[in-house]
C-alpha cells in the first residue's frame, strides 16, 4: 500500500470504529509493519492540527480514535443536544487524583489518605468510566485493585499516564492539569495527594 493509502485507510478505520482502536489491531488488520501504521497515524495527526480542523486523532497509550476538536465541543454539544456533564465534586477529584498518581491501588488505600470513607466517590468514579477494576491484592481479603481508564486520559488530554503533571508542593507554582479543567494536583500537608479547590473536571 502506498503511503496515502494507508493514511486513508487508517482514517476509514478510526472513523466507521467511533472508539478507540489498538496499535496492533490497525496493523493486524492492514497487514503492515508497526512503523508503517505509526507513520500515517502521526501524519494524520499532525494534518488535521495543522489544518485546524474539527476533528482531531487522539492518541490514548497504544490506542488511537478520531474526536472533534475540543475547541468546538459546545457547539457540538449544542447541535447533539447533550447535556453538558456536570463537574467532579471536590472529593471525587481527590479520590481520582490519588488513583492516578498510585495506581494500581485499592479502596482501603484511598480511604487512608483522604480520612474518610470514599465508597460512593469510588462509585461515581466507576461509573464514570474514569477508573475501572484490574485485579485483587494478593493479602487477606484480596480487596480489589483499581487504576485510570482510556476515558481518564481522553478527559484530560493525557497521551499516557507518563504526561500526569509532577506533584509539586503547595508552596511551589503547581502545573495545571489540561485541557478539560482548570484543576491542578499537589500533595497535602502530610504528603497525601490533592487536588487543588479550583480542579473541575468534566463527570
Amino acid at each position: 500500500m502506498e503511503r496515502k493509502e494507508i493514511e486513508s485507510a487508517v482514517e476509514a478505520i478510526l472513523f466507521a470504529s467511533g472508539e478507540p482502536v489498538r496499535l496492533q489491531r490497525l496493523c493486524g488488520v492492514l497487514e503492515l509493519a508497526r512503523p508503517a501504521v505509526e507513520r500515517a497515524l502521526k501524519d494524520l495527526e499532525d494534518h488535521y492540527a495543522f489544518d485546524q480542523r474539527g476533528i482531531r486523532l487522539v492518541q490514548m497509550e497504544d490506542s488511537w480514535q478520531l474526536c472533534s476538536a475540543p475547541e468546538f465541543a459546545d457547539i457540538v454539544h449544542r447541535t447533539l443536544e447533550v447535556r453538558k456533564p456536570a463537574k467532579l465534586s471536590q472529593p471525587a477529584l481527590e479520590a481520582l487524583t490519588i488513583i492516578a498518581y498510585n495506581q494500581p491501588t485499592t479502596r482501603a488505600n484511598v480511604d487512608q489518605i483522604r480520612g474518610v470513607d470514599s465508597s460512593y466517590t469510588m462509585s461515581l468514579l466507576l461509573n464514570r468510566e474514569l477508573i475501572e477494576e484490574c485485579g485483587r491484592l494478593q493479602v487477606p481479603g484480596r480487596p480489589l485493585l483499581y487504576r485510570t481508564t482510556k476515558q481518564f486520559l481522553r478527559a484530560f488530554h493525557l497521551k499516557s499516564l507518563d504526561d500526569l503533571p509532577e506533584l509539586t508542593e503547595p508552596s511551589e507554582a503547581e502545573d495545571p492539569l489540561e485541557p478539560e479543567t482548570d484543576g491542578q494536583m499537589r500533595l497535602g500537608e502530610n504528603g497525601e495527594v490533592m487536588a487543588s479547590e479550583e480542579s473541575g473536571e468534566a463527570e
